[in-house]
């Protein structure tokens, strides 16, 4: 998550001397009273209490009316634009702190109404701002950008602003005038109707099915239970029970779901239009100067690649003595290996396998650690999932549900890359340009991913643990790459559909996403259209579209990191690392394609998507080859 509303052994025993002492086991209560402090995040570091969050709110208003009082103001030369500026700055500055402040809280206990109250003041606050200030761009853009660009070069304080103003101009023609920006700011809680009519159907008002095991048992189908099944059952009747009842949900109310997701559709056109695009991708991607040929790319190479993929999931077919082989088949352990990681070995494995960055980038990784930057355990009422979350100042932090799984383990390394990417962005940016784009947040993840991995390979000799290794790795670029590609394919076909004037059924989608699992999966999954309606369970499609296709560029973008870092001479590793962490400190200096082009990963062409496949190839014959050593 960005600020934005909305991361030798001696040496390694060093480091764990004071935090090593202080933590013990697991614990095994979900009383968030009962579990160590050492294990939950410190929030005064953020305020000390709700008086001093209160104070910031009050000047979160006070705030708001400086700034309004500079309306009409801009034209009069550089120092006018600049005050205005450094207001927006303090005025968003301190938005974000007093919603981080209950934000977290509220992750920490969903249940809390005072805290949600707290946080829904923020927001209406925030609501209020966009409203008064959609003066703003308007009135900037009626300055000459010849003008603008003369006070930026004259006048010093304005430098840091350069980017952001520059980037105002760049879309100069898509922005509306005053009275048209307060319109769509007006609109923009009815936009989000879509994404809460999904939540409430799917989470609050669902009523799963319940169904008898093998064994007798019997469970409730709901998205936990669908988790653990196909992870962890090892009987596929049950698999295939647990999944037709969780879907049957979906299925059965599969022409709502496609009512739901067609609002989301004509949403998104209707404000690129508003806005003078030419498509709903293109508005979509405009937002960072990403050419809508990135996803195109992305999407062809993905699917002319898709043969590891195929082989992979033919190779677990017959590796599970499966006669015929489903989408609930696909993400089932190949071996049974009981590799427990506890928290406290996972931070040393962690904080080794970052090693190559640097003492100073290691030493923050332990302050995180080791200082209550982390919510570690589940409790009740804690939401689910993980997170990084920062604001401009002070350091991120991180929201865990640790389990004492490998999973876990690559989660923690996942989400310090986030944390320490924010911190590098704030420490070497203003705060006009340290907000990173997503299309790069995830490059700094999924590369300390690979980072982990490779540590575990090294150390690791035991067979039947390095098929597990390489299943994690294989799985990781089937979900991360190929499947959101897949998604990617699915959402821009849907959102063209809408572009073009054909009507959106249930129908309609449900023949669009077959397409495009089959042109992914090929005949590599039997009884394909049991899966016409799993496409509505994906929240990203209601919450955020034309957003999962990044995951897939990062991943693309971290293997050629990984690569770079870890291969070759050693003067070009060390050069390689260098322009990495510099692309860590950019934050959003700049757009995020050319930020990667100038770490070595240029997304003009497909060389970084191809880059990916290859090395999905490249696993898939590994896995082959320590599957051969436990038959022998």
């Amino acid at each position: 998550m960005s600020s934005s509303l909305r991361g030798v052994m001696i040496t390694m025993m060093a480091f764990f001397s004071v935090s090593g002492a202080a933590l013990g086991a697991k614990p095994t209560t979900l009383d968030r009273e009962q579990i160590p402090e050492a294990y939950k995040w410190n929030l005064a570091d953020i305020y000390t209490d709700w008086s001093a969050w209160e104070a910031d709110l009050k000047k979160f208003e006070t705030k708001m009316a400086d700034m309004n009082a500079l309306k009409g103001t801009l034209a009069s030369g550089a120092d006018a634009v600049l005050l205005a500026y450094k207001t927006m700055d303090e005025l968003q500055m301190v938005a974000e702190k007093t919603y981080f402040y209950p934000g977290l809280m509220g992750t920490q206990d969903t249940r809390d109404n005072e805290v949600q109250a707290r946080l829904q003041q923020v927001t209406i606050l925030y609501s209020k701002f966009e409203q008064d200030t959609a003066w703003f761009t308007p009135e900037l853009l009626a300055i000459p950008k010849d003008t603008m660009v003369g006070w930026i070069d004259s006048t010093p304080g304005l430098v840091p602003y350069r980017f952001p103003i520059l980037e105002a101009y760049r879309q100069q023609e898509h922005v509306l005038s005053e009275d048209g920006e307060r319109l769509l700011a007006f609109g923009s809680q009815f936009s989000d109707v879509p994404r809460q009519t999904y939540s409430m159907i799917s989470t609050a008002d669902v009523e799963f099915p319940s169904v008898t095991l093998a064994d007798g048992s019997e469970i409730k189908a709901t998205h936990g239970a669908y988790e653990v099944a196909r992870h962890a059952n090892r009987n596929q009747s049950d698999r295939e029970a647990i999944f037709k009842a969780h879907f049957s949900t979906f299925n059965h109310f599969e022409n709502t779901y496609a009512a739901i997701y067609n609002g989301v559709l004509q949403r998104d056109w209707f404000l690129a239009r508003s806005r003078s695009y030419s498509s709903s991708a293109e508005a979509a991607l405009d937002s960072h100067a990403i050419p809508v040929a990135v996803l195109d790319n992305l999407i062809n190479t993905a699917k002319t690649g898709s043969a590891p993929l195929q082989r992979y999931q033919r190779i677990r077919k017959e590796r599970l003595g499966l006669e015929t082989y489903h989408y609930y088949d696909a993400y089932l352990p190949l071996v049974d290996v009981d590799w427990q990681i506890p928290y406290e070995e996972a931070q040393p494995l962690v904080l080794a396998s970052v090693g190559i960055y640097g003492k100073q980038y290691q030493g923050t990784v332990q302050e995180a650690l080791s200082s209550r930057w982390i919510d570690v355990y589940e409790s009740e009422g804690k939401r689910s999932g993980a997170f990084s979350w920062g604001t401009y100042g002070m350091h991120p932090y991180m929201l865990l549900n640790y389990g004492d799984t490998l999973n876990d383990a690559f989660t923690l390394a996942h989400e310090l890359g986030h944390t320490m990417h924010s911190v590098l962005s704030s420490e070497a940016q203003p705060y006009a340009t340290h907000d990173y784009t997503i299309f790069v947040a995830e490059v700094a993840s999924m590369t300390n991913e690979n980072m982990l991995l490779d540590h575990l390979l090294t150390v690791t000799t035991d067979p039947a643990k390095r098929v597990v290794l390489l299943q994690h790795a294989i799985d990781d670029i089937s979900s991360g790459f190929y499947r959101q590609a897949m998604f990617a394919d699915f959402e821009l076909k849907a959102h063209r559909a809408v572009e073009a004037g054909q009507p959106v059924t249930a129908e309609t989608l449900q023949a669009l996403y077959l397409e495009s699992l089959h042109d992914f999966f090929g005949d590599s999954l039997d009884g394909q259209e049991e899966y016409k309606n799993t496409w509505a369970r994906i929240p990203h499609f209601y919450n955020s579209p034309f957003y999962v296709y990044q995951y897939a560029t990062s991943k693309a973008a971290a293997t050629l990191e990984f690569e770079r870092m870890t291969t070759g001479k050693k003067k070009d590793k060390a050069a390689a690392v260098e322009t990495y962490l510099n692309l860590l400190k950019a934050g959003g200096s700049d757009h995020p394609i050319t930020l990667l082009q100038k770490a070595g990963v240029d997304f003009s062409t497909t060389a970084p998507a191809e880059a990916l496949v290859q090395k999905m190839d490249d696993l898939v014959s590994q896995l082959e080859v320590e599957l051969a050593k436990l038959d022998r």
